[in-house]
């Protein structure tokens, strides 16, 4: 059945305007080369970026040369490629994977179809391993025009996630629909404009949202990541939405709760952080008054931290994947896209790089993250100084994601080695940082076990070279550093 839109009304119009085939538009009548059309995608999405487009277009039922309308029998729904949904297999073959909708209209009462496809973003976008570009209105190998593909990759080192455009071509109403205007204004503590164009004119000076040469407007990502109604309004920011799965026990096998917050991250970050505490377990403790009280079992500061962080350092070229946080009945996991930019090991010393500037600046703005790279040495600080001992966060780097491990109360005994290890490296940085040294003292207080279990540990940690002798010619009190002190 074929929907008429407004919209697609106007866009056919206005390709059918233009003058030829360019680089980032095609017209076919009923092409059915699946796999050059797998490689028209390629060429177009990559043209795209080069000629700084948001969208590519390849349309069918639109002659090519004289542009008039012609109708189509494309049925890309019917369509399949062996045994499998054409879309689908266009979608496998395609590297990284792309954003791209297929859109049936009347025209004149004929059929046509507007193939829209995203722009290339990360990287240069392939079809079964080749890479494509359009010159004019032809179809090439991007290694044949070396120039082009400089271009290309200087345009991808240099425009931030945050500067890209997650929705184009709407109007003023589309835009305050889609974006939780009130909440920047309530978070800000601005007053709320009593006119359209006051809320619009201030989300342009925010770098939201901007008003593009055809007198419409479009929303960057910085305004859609941050104030989304619903992340599912906005193709490539869909799957960034904040996954929330409490567990019933140790594996994955049974799932209790699962939530996803669907709101920007303005919003939709301190829900986050108020559903997580309530599915975490409290402990109660003997005040020193002798009065019971509820503990949290985790440091509510380390929570909020490392969410922030895992919300902020994200990778958003990689697609697919949500951030994540998996509670299990001992452990707590926290996953982002994209390896970090610095060694774990080295969080605390190192000067902080982001991915995501603006969205960092922001983020500190609304109180949900302070000043730069003091998040990871808060998190430390408060599991050190927990009302119960609990083992240093464990931090994984994997093939697309950086994952964190944070661990209920354990006792000396019921910690790995590994758990030992790190925590007593991650002891001696503290003590570092506050200008000061670990000793074999401070490590049997940190780990609340015996002075030659400590000793043990400290071997062991300086095997695996994470730790130094800050007094080398003492006899005793030995005083440690962490290695690159």
């Amino acid at each position: 059945m074929y929907g008429i839109d407004s919209y697609l009304q106007s866009l056919l119009a206005e390709l059918r305007h233009l003058p030829t085939e360019i680089e980032w538009v095609e017209f076919k009548q009923n092409y059915k080369d699946y796999e050059e059309l797998g490689e028209y995608i390629a060429a177009l999405a990559n043209s795209a970026a080069l000629c700084g487009k948001t969208y590519a277009y390849l349309v069918w039922g639109i002659h090519d040369q004289t542009h008039e309308i012609v109708g189509t029998d494309f049925k890309y729904r019917r369509t399949k490629k062996g045994n499998e949904e054409l879309e689908s297999w266009l979608l496998r073959l395609l590297t990284p994977k792309i954003e791209f909708r297929f859109f049936e209209l009347l025209a004149d009462d004929k059929p046509v179809v507007i193939l829209e496809i995203n722009r290339a973003n990360h990287e240069p976008v392939k079809f079964k391993g080749t890479t494509l570009i359009r010159i004019g209105s032809y179809k090439k190998r991007l290694k044949d025009y070396p120039e082009k593909e400089r271009e290309l990759w200087r345009l991808f080192d240099k425009t931030p996630f945050e500067d890209q455009i997650a929705k184009n071509n709407l109007n003023a109403d589309q835009v305050l629909n889609c974006l939780d205007y009130p909440a920047y204004f309530d978070l800000t503590a601005q007053n709320l404009p009593s006119h359209k164009n006051g809320i619009l004119q201030q989300l342009v000076a925010e770098k939201m949202i901007r008003k593009n040469q055809a007198g419409r407007w479009d929303i960057y990502n910085l305004g859609a990541i941050l104030f989304a109604k619903d992340l599912a309004f906005f193709p490539e920011l869909r799957h960034k939405a904040i996954r929330i799965i409490q567990y019933a026990n140790s594996s994955r096998t049974e799932t209790v709760r699962e939530r996803e917050e669907k709101r920007g991250y303005a919003i939709s970050f301190f829900q986050a952080i108020d559903f997580i505490n309530i599915l975490l377990p409290t402990r109660e403790i003997i005040t020193p008054k002798g009065q019971r009280k509820d503990m949290p079992m985790y440091p509510p500061t380390a929570l909020w931290e490392l969410v922030a962080n895992m919300l902020i350092h994200q990778d958003f070229n990689l697609k697919g994947t949500s951030p994540m946080v998996e509670i299990f009945d001992h452990r707590i996991e926290i996953t982002n896209t994209g390896q970090p930019l610095v060694d774990p090991r080295r969080f605390l010393d190192t000067p902080p790089q982001s991915r995501n500037e603006a969205l960092a600046a922001f983020l500190r703005r609304i109180e949900v993250c302070e000043e730069r790279g003091s998040g990871i040495d808060k998190v430390m600080q408060v599991i050190e100084t927990h009302h119960y001992p609990l083992p240093a966060p464990q931090f994984e780097v994997l093939e697309k994601h950086t994952r964190v491990t944070l661990s209920a109360t354990k006792t000396f005994a019921k910690m790995s080695r590994e758990e030992r290890v790190i925590t007593c490296y991650f002891h001696a940085c503290m003590k570092h940082i506050n200008k000061s040294y670990m000793t074999r003292l401070s490590l049997r207080r940190r780990l609340h076990c015996s002075d030659n279990a400590a000793k043990q540990v400290i071997t062991q940690t300086g095997e695996k070279s994470l730790l130094r002798l800050a007094n080398p010619e003492a006899k005793r009190h030995f005083q440690y550093l962490p290695y690159w002190a």
